[in-house]
């Protein structure tokens, strides 16, 4: 919850409960206005090239509403054989994908970006992390969806969650798998003034 009377510095153009929580950590005061901007790929579009569009994109739908304010627009996706993994519709899609990634390394990568009060993008980025599972049995698959914790994340699992028992090794930022890269996103806030004022009163 941000302070009743503060003024927010940012939106969070993200409905994602864990974005809200990592941004809460590092003491930016902002507010959470979701977009309804289409996830969806373009023919021949490449995994880092998506991400970046639609992170955008999401700002910019904000953005253009909400003029005046600082927006942050991020998505996260999951990549394994050139093909991204995004939320899975129902169970069997589930399966496929964790039976896919099931003893093998993939990538997971969250792109930023950060518009001004006129819309203009200050700063855009897409962080890329590893990711090795367990060899997962189709009764461990099972188990695991069966929790319901898998479907409204990509790549069908939580490695903040349940999920982290699938998980073997994790290289590169634990963050931005969750959702934001934060040493990122915190070092692209502080430069643009908007942890300033939070900074001045721990000193």
């Amino acid at each position: 919850m941000e302070p009743r009377n503060a003024t927010p510095h940012l939106i969070l153009a993200s409905a994602s409960p864990r974005r809200r929580e990592l941004l809460q950590r590092i003491g930016v005061v902002f507010v959470v206005i979701p977009s309804d901007t289409s996830e969806a790929a373009q023919p021949g579009e490449l995994a880092q090239e998506y991400a970046l569009r639609v992170a955008s994109e999401k700002a910019q739908d904000v953005a253009q509403r909400h003029p005046g304010i600082w927006v942050l627009g991020a998505d996260t996706i999951v990549e394994i054989d050139g093909e991204v993994l995004g939320k899975p519709r129902d169970a069997a899609d589930g399966q496929r994908m964790l039976s896919k990634l099931s003893g093998r390394t993939h990538r997971v990568m969250t792109a930023f970006a950060l518009l001004d009060g006129d819309s203009r993008v200050r700063m855009r980025q897409v962080v890329t992390s590893r990711v090795t599972f367990k060899p997962l049995s189709a009764a461990q698959i099972g188990e695991y969806l069966a929790t319901g914790e898998p479907f409204d994340k990509a790549g069908a699992y939580a490695v903040q969650g349940v999920g982290a028992s699938l998980v073997e090794r994790v290289e590169g930022s634990y963050t931005n798998i969750v959702g934001l890269p934060m040493a990122e996103v915190q070092a692209a806030l502080r430069a643009v003034g908007l942890l300033n004022h939070q900074e001045a009163h721990k000193e």
